[in-house]
């Protein structure tokens, strides 16, 4: 083991020391381990048990008529003012990053439990430089890496951006959110997609009116076959 690894690991036993790890969910300590996020907590989200069917699910219902999906999943139900919006809110505004690929390893471990799962490549609905610059990362591409850890895939971020700069969608309903997100999104490179399966990935699906826009957009590209994965979908 190098010097510096020791020092590394000292230094990090110190803090751990003095300032110990708690779960982002409930606040107690973690155990050695548990890495963000509690082993009960884990255990008692919502989950949604959609990689039992990939093809016919809350996401690929929503998606019916709107944009043509492989498959579709999510690990947890998502309503306003319980633990999983907590989660959510610590990776996209509290800057907590390794929450987001903890719970993207997370959603990774599902997805290999589905059947016909054979992606080419990962892609984060991208944000706007803006956003990015102002955030300081991307949280579906966070959530992105975790998968592509635990899957032992590669995640592409520059084939597919973000060209307009949208204001939040937090606060509008399903006809604004789709106004919001029409023809944002512009492929860069489709000969690097062509004839590829895409998992494209997001935090949480709502109306669907984002995933719905980016995956209009992939599909102009011959031959692409398009699956989604978030860690969490509200309820319908």
């Amino acid at each position: 083991m190098s010097f510096t690894k020791k020092l590394t690991d000292a230094v990090s036993a110190i803090g751990d020391l003095f300032f110990p790890p708690v779960c982002a969910c409930c606040g107690t300590h973690l155990f050695k381990g548990e890495v963000e996020i509690c082993k009960m907590c884990l255990r008692l989200l919502p989950r949604t048990h959609f990689e039992k069917k990939p093809h016919d699910n809350q996401i690929s219902i929503m998606m019916w008529g709107r944009c043509k999906i492989e498959l579709a999943y999510a690990l947890y139900y998502y309503k306003k003012g319980e633990r999983v919006q907590q989660l959510l809110y610590e990776i996209k505004y509290r800057g907590n990053r390794r929450l987001g690929e903890v719970l993207g390893q997370e959603l990774g471990k599902i997805i290999t439990q589905s059947e016909n799962n054979g992606f080419d490549c990962i892609i984060p609905i991208p944000l706007h430089p803006r956003k990015k610059a102002m955030r300081g990362y991307n949280q579906a591409e966070l959530i992105a890496n975790g998968i592509a850890t635990f899957m032992g895939m590669q995640v592409e971020v520059s084939s597919v951006i973000r060209n307009i700069h949208t204001l939040s969608q937090t606060r509008k309903g399903r006809f604004e959110r789709w106004q919001n997100v029409e023809n944002i999104f512009r492929v860069t490179d489709p000969d690097q997609l062509r004839n590829r399966h895409i998992l494209l990935v997001d935090d949480v699906i709502t109306t669907g009116s984002t995933m719905e826009a980016c995956v209009n957009q992939l599909s102009t590209v011959p031959g692409t076959k398009i699956s989604v994965a978030s860690i969490a979908c509200a309820r319908l």
